[in-house]
C-alpha cells in the first residue's frame, strides 16, 4: 500500500469494519445482531425495508406524480441540508407548521422547504438556490417560535455551494448525479468529490476513514424517486451504501441490544458532554454503527437463504430506512439511552 492510498479514505463499509476491529469504546453485540435480524426477517415482506416505504412514512416527500426533476432538485435541497437539528435545550426546539400539522427535527426542513414552494419561493431551482441571500434563506426555513434551525449559516453556505455545483454540471440533480452511470458508489465518489460540503471523513488509529452520510442518502434518495416513477434500475447497485452514521439509528442499535457502549461512554454521554466531530468516542460510534448493520444484514440474508431458500434483496440502506423511524417511534421507551451530540454538518 502506498502513501496515496494511505491518504485516501477507506469507503464508508471497510471504514465501520476497520473502526469495530479497534474501539475501545463501542462494540458489537453479536447474540443482539442475531435478535435483530430475526425482527427484520419477520418484516422480510413488509414496505416499511424499503426506500419507497420510507417516503411514505415521510409525509412531506415528494408525490409520486410530482415532476421527476422538481422532485430530484427538492431531495437535492433537502439533503444537502440535512443536518444537525437536535435543540440546545429540549424543551426549546425549532417548529414549522404545515398544513395544519406542527413538525420538529429534520421535518423542520422538509416542512420549511415544501412551504416555501407552496408560497412561491423557487427554492429547488438551482439558478435561485446557488445564489440566495442569507436572510432570504432564514425567511425559508423561519421558525413558529423564537428558536431559530441551528447552524443557518453553514446552511446557507452549502446549499448556496450546491446550487453553483449543480449549475456547472448541467443545472439540474439529475443531470449532475446521472454523470456516474448506473452505479452508486462512482455516484458517490462523485458526490464527494464535487461537494465539499459531503466530505464526511476523518482519521482514527492513524487511518482515513469515511462515513458519507448525507453522500450515501443522496443517492439512495434519487434512487427512490426514480423507482417511484418506474426507472429503479439502480437497485442492484445499492448494496454498495451501507447504513447512514447519525446519532438516532445507534441509539435504535443500542436499544436492540446489538451495539453496546462502555460504562465510561454512557457516563460522558448522559452528563451531556458534547462530542467534537472526529472524536475518537464519536468515530467509535458511527464506525461500529456501520458494522453492526453489516453484520445484521450478514445474518438476516443466511436466515433468508436458509429458511426462504433464495437470496436476500434487503440492502444496508433499507435496513436504515427501517431503523430511523423505529427509533423516532419509540424515542420514550428508548430515553434511558442518550444520543451523542455533535453540532456539524455531516449529520
Amino acid at each position: 500500500m502506498d502513501a496515496m492510498d494511505l491518504d485516501r479514505p477507506l469507503p464508508p463499509r471497510e471504514s465501520g469494519r476497520f473502526v469495530a476491529a479497534r474501539s475501545r469504546d463501542v462494540f458489537v453485540e453479536e447474540e443482539g445482531v442475531r435478535r435483530t435480524a430475526e425482527m427484520l426477517y419477520a418484516l422480510r415482506h413488509s414496505e416499511e425495508l424499503t426506500a419507497s416505504g420510507w417516503k411514505k412514512a415521510n409525509p412531506l416527500a415528494p408525490r409520486d406524480t410530482a415532476d421527476q426533476g422538481s422532485a430530484l432538485n427538492w431531495v437535492f435541497v433537502v439533503d444537502t441540508m440535512n443536518f444537525s437539528f437536535w435543540p440546545e435545550e429540549e424543551d426549546q426546539q425549532c417548529e414549522v407548521t404545515y398544513r395544519g400539522t406542527t413538525y420538529r427535527g429534520y421535518m423542520t426542513l422538509c416542512a420549511a422547504i415544501t412551504r416555501a414552494i407552496e408560497e412561491g419561493v423557487p427554492i429547488t431551482d438551482p439558478k435561485y438556490f446557488s445564489c440566495l441571500s442569507l436572510e432570504q434563506l432564514k425567511h425559508v426555513l423561519r421558525s413558529d417560535n423564537a428558536t431559530p434551525m441551528p447552524m443557518l449559516e453553514e446552511r446557507h453556505q452549502v446549499l448556496t455551494e450546491g446550487g453553483r455545483v449543480l449549475l456547472e454540471n448541467g443545472g439540474s440533480c439529475r443531470s449532475f448525479i446521472s454523470q456516474a452511470g448506473n452505479d452508486a458508489r462512482k455516484m458517490v465518489e462523485l458526490i464527494v468529490e464535487k461537494l465539499p460540503s459531503y466530505r464526511d471523513a476523518t482519521v482514527y488509529e492513524g487511518r482515513s476513514v469515511s462515513f458519507y452520510k448525507r453522500a450515501q442518502i443522496l443517492v439512495a434518495d434519487f434512487w427512490g424517486v426514480l423507482e417511484a416513477r418506474g426507472e429503479g434500475d439502480l437497485d442492484p447497485d445499492l448494496d454498495w451504501l451501507t447504513m447512514f452514521a447519525d446519532y438516532r439509528v445507534p441509539q435504535a442499535l443500542v436499544y436492540l441490544g446489538a451495539l453496546r457502549y462502555s460504562d465510561a461512554l454512557m457516563d460522558t454521554l448522559r452528563s451531556g458532554e458534547r462530542l467534537r466531530s472526529g472524536d475518537r468516542r464519536e468515530v467509535e460510534i458511527r464506525g461500529c454503527s456501520i458494522w453492526c448493520v453489516e453484520r445484521i444484514r450478514e445474518q438476516l440474508c443466511r436466515l433468508v437463504q436458509e429458511r426462504d431458500g433464495r437470496p436476500c434483496a434487503i440492502n444496508s440502506a433499507a435496513i436504515d430506512f427501517y431503523l430511523w423511524p423505529y427509533a423516532k417511534k419509540r424515542y420514550k421507551e428508548m430515553a434511558h439511552i442518550p444520543i451523542h451530540h455533535t453540532r456539524c454538518i455531516y449529520y
